[in-house]
Formats: structure tokens, C-alpha cells, sequence
């Protein structure tokens, strides 16, 4: 399986994993990043692969950026589409420190952001051979799974986003568009920490091998790495 992949958040992490991986399997990669400047491990890859990589500035909170990125795009098509880009925010964050503006920017980026981009881009993925639009979203979303409270900020945006899939899982159905909410695992990022359970490697490995495998029937679903589905 080989085609056109759009991932939003290429800088690190699970982003620089996912444009590294398609981009070595003979993808077309269109890798994006708010601040190209200083993403030097981008850079790099884009220089490794420069027949596979096309870079992209993106910021997915600007409504304008997307709007120069479909430009850009020209009249291509996108078999896979992979929002990723995220952020999770102040941590320690308890109730009764709650502040509304930290809240408001974790749902921009996490929840709003991308379905903004995906309601710009997706007549690119229903054009398409493959027609897939993944969320990476967070098992800390799922409320069935909450025991331990607390990470307001983050997890609701998790949750919000959910349900924005479940809806655009339908709203795309006609269209033939498979759409899923990804949780990578606990993965050593950044965000998830040196002690988390998973490389980078082995959850990119293993949600491309989820989407590789996903059937019409398991759109609007919310999956982890290894294709186990979570409760909402």
C-alpha cells in the first residue's frame, strides 16, 4: 500500500515518526509544522528524502494558514490524512486553578484545529484511493476509562474530539471516507515522558498498520495501536 499523506505536528514525535516511516515505505509525504525553522530533525528528513517530503508551515489554529496550505496543495490528492498535531497544556493543573484561556487553548488545537482541517481538505481525501482521515486522539478521553479525575484541560479536549469524529464518521459516510480516533499508547515523547511503556517507533508502526488494515465497517470507532478498540 502506497499513495498521498497529509500529518499535521511533523516536528517531533509522533509526527517526525509518521512523515520517517511513509516517506521510507515510497509515500508522498506532505509533512506539516508550525515553525519549519527550527524543526532541524524535519529538515534533515525532508533532506533524506527529498523526492518523498514535501514540507509545509503550518499552524493548525490559523484558519488562514489552512487556507494557504489547500492553496499550496494545488490539485493534489490526500489517500491519508493524519491530524496529529496536539498540545496538552500546563500540567498539575487541579480543580479550583482552572483558568478559562489555558482551557480555551488546548480545545483550539486539539478539538477545534483539527476539524477545521479536515472540513478544508477532505474533498482532496474523498478524491482519493484510500480515503482515510485519522484523529489522534487519547485513551485519557475515553469517560468509561476515567478512574483518576483530574487533566481537565487535556482530557476534555480529548473527549470533544470524539464525538467530532463519531459525527464526521457519518456526516462522510456517503463520500466513502473511513474516519477514526487513534490513541498511539503511552509513548516516550515529549509529552509522554522517558518512563512511558512504548517507542515512538512501535506506536507509528503500529497505527499505520491499524490504518493500512481499517474497513469501511470500523469507521467512526476509536482504536489504539495495535487495533483494540477503546470505550468512549
Amino acid at each position: 500500500m502506497s499513495g498521498t499523506v497529509l500529518i499535521t505536528g511533523c516536528g517531533r514525535g509522533l509526527g517526525l515518526e509518521f512523515a520517517y516511516q511513509y516517506a521510507r515505505d515510497g509515500w508522498h509525504v506532505h509533512a506539516c509544522c508550525r515553525d519549519l525553522v527550527h524543526a532541524e530533525d524535519l529538515l534533515a528528513l525532508e533532506a533524506r528524502f527529498p523526492e518523498q517530503i514535501d514540507l509545509h508551515t503550518l499552524d493548525v489554529t490559523k484558519d488562514g494558514q489552512i487556507k494557504a496550505l489547500d492553496r499550496v496543495l494545488g490539485d493534489a490528492t490526500l489517500d491519508v490524512l493524519i491530524n496529529n498535531a496536539g498540545y496538552y497544556g500546563p500540567k498539575g493543573v487541579t480543580f479550583g486553578n482552572l483558568e478559562r484561556e489555558l482551557w480555551r487553548q488546548v480545545l483550539e488545537t486539539n478539538t477545534l484545529s483539527p476539524l477545521m482541517l479536515a472540513q478544508a481538505l477532505y474533498p482532496r481525501v474523498a478524491a482519493s484511493k484510500h480515503k482515510t482521515i485519522a484523529f489522534l486522539s487519547s485513551k485519557v478521553g475515553s469517560i468509561a476509562d476515567n478512574g483518576s479525575g483530574g487533566g481537565y484541560y487535556y482530557r476534555s479536549s480529548k473527549t470533544a474530539l470524539n464525538q467530532a469524529v463519531k459525527s464526521l464518521s457519518i456526516d462522510l459516510e456517503g463520500a466513502g471516507i473511513k474516519v477514526v480516533a487513534l490513541h498511539p499508547g503511552w509513548v516516550q515523547t515529549d509529552m509522554g515522558g522517558p518512563n512511558a511503556l512504548i517507542t515512538v517507533e512501535e506506536s507509528v508502526s503500529g497505527l499505520r498498520e491499524v490504518l493500512a488494515d481499517l474497513q469501511p465497517a470500523q469507521s467512526g470507532t476509536f482504536l489504539d495501536y495495535q487495533g483494540s478498540a477503546i470505550p468512549w
